[in-house]
């Protein structure tokens, strides 16, 4: 059964596709969204400052100190909702 993925989860997954820098294509495909949302989760990340935006003619995202503190918080939050194995 699949699940909706929070806006939690969408934002560290744009912010794990940006460490290394990337355009705004290559987040929309890879975090599996499409180009109208990701203008929203764009601003609301740059405006945290999780994540910078394209500067002096560049077109990369990249991702922040802050934003990897981000992802290393929500995938340590993931860990709390994995089932328990059945003993």
């Amino acid at each position: 059964m699949s699940r909706k993925r929070s806006n939690l989860e969408i934002s560290a997954e744009i912010l794990q596709v940006a460490v290394g820098g990337a355009k705004k294509s290559h987040l929309v495909y890879q975090a599996n969204l499409n180009f109208a949302i990701i203008n929203d989760y764009l601003q609301e990340l740059t405006s945290s400052r999780l994540l910078t935006s394209p500067t002096n003619g560049s077109k990369l995202y990249t991702t922040t100190e802050k934003g990897i503190a981000y992802i290393h918080y929500i995938d340590g939050m993931k860990q709390f909702m994995m089932p328990y194995p059945n003993q």
